[in-house]
């Protein structure tokens, strides 16, 4: 299959056409919306979802197996938030909590963006590893951490507290349900996969698709402060995916995970989080600007690795792992 055929494949995906239509909604005005509890009850389904289909396939999976794929992972979460911090001070001129948030945010990952890869890959019927929703778990929390400390460590004065930041992450909804969903689904394995795959593994694309017409609408609406948050930054929020991307790529085959996996782990790091990132960073540093994290995050780097980056990160994944 072309380059040409990949990227179509995925723009044609009912995901993406389901974001486009939500962000096409928010441009024109619509009343279309989705009532903020409808909005949470299908997070809390698909972040549970995710982790309990991670954890069925951690029950039958041994040790060196996911090893190296862990160390590799922690590794990337550890090494991404620094590297994103030194650029935007150095060449950005971001201020030390500004370049702390936005290195929070791009260290960690997203969810969704992994779950249109998985999805992504099953059209195309490439496998991949069963437990890359345990290494999503992992890659959630360690950036966020280095990034809140980068900034308590480097700033003069700070009116957030450190620890109620990192209490934050490890009660976040995502993280709770991640953990939560693996740990049931490692302690019930494949017999608990039979009693409840039905509800949780069989509607899972279509609830998936449910989500992104309502992430549709909400980065529609964020796409008006791209213009207030600068040159830099704009550059900055699509060239970082793509560098992260290939960095996970690379990583990740190093590790021994196959194309898939390898696809996958690029996606992760090339995402940037916009659930338990900003929720922490709220928190920490109150005195960050939202303006630059959630535009940057959902309205710029989101959008590009749904449409581009997913099928981008392939393409690396089939070169890097034949060579």
């Amino acid at each position: 299959m072309t380059s040409l055929d990949l990227l179509s494949t995925n723009l044609l995906s009912p995901v993406v056409l389901a974001f486009v239509l939500g962000v096409f909604a928010s441009w024109v005005k619509s009343d279309l919306e989705f009532p903020d509890q409808i909005y949470a009850a299908l997070s809390i389904y698909l972040l549970l979802a995710l982790g309990l289909k991670g954890g069925f396939c951690l029950s039958t999976t041994s040790l060196p197996e996911i090893t190296w794929p862990i160390i590799a992972t922690l590794g990337l979460g550890m090494f991404i938030p620094f590297w994103v911090y030194g650029a935007l001070r150095k060449l950005g001129k971001f201020s030390v909590v500004d370049a702390a948030a936005l290195a929070a945010h791009y260290g960690s990952v997203s969810a969704v963006t992994f779950l249109t890869c998985m999805s992504y890959l099953q059209t195309l019927s490439i496998p991949y590893e069963g437990f890359m929703p345990a290494l999503l778990a992992i890659l959630e929390v360690p950036a966020i951490v280095v990034g809140l400390t980068l900034a308590f460590l480097r700033s003069p004065v700070h009116r957030g507290s450190l620890s109620e930041g990192i209490k934050e992450i490890f009660v976040s909804k995502s993280v709770l349900l991640l953990i939560g969903g693996l740990v049931i689904g490692y302690l019930t394995g494949p017999v608990g996969k039979e009693k409840i795959g039905s509800f949780f593994i069989d509607p899972f694309q279509g609830v998936l698709v449910l989500f992104l017409l309502e992430l549709g609408l909400v980065a529609g609406r964020h796409f008006k402060d791209v213009l207030t948050v600068g040159q830099f930054l704009v550059i900055f929020a699509f060239l970082a995916p793509v560098l992260n991307g290939a960095l996970g790529v690379w990583i990740g085959s190093l590790s021994g995970l196959s194309v898939g996996g390898c696809t996958i782990l690029g996606v992760m790091t090339a995402s940037a989080s916009y659930i338990a990132a900003p929720a922490a960073v709220r928190i920490s540093l109150p005195e960050a600007n939202p303006g630059y994290y959630l535009t940057a995050s959902l309205a710029l780097t989101f959008p590009f690795n749904l449409a581009i980056g997913i099928p981008l990160y392939l393409m690396m994944a089939e070169w890097i792992c034949v060579r």
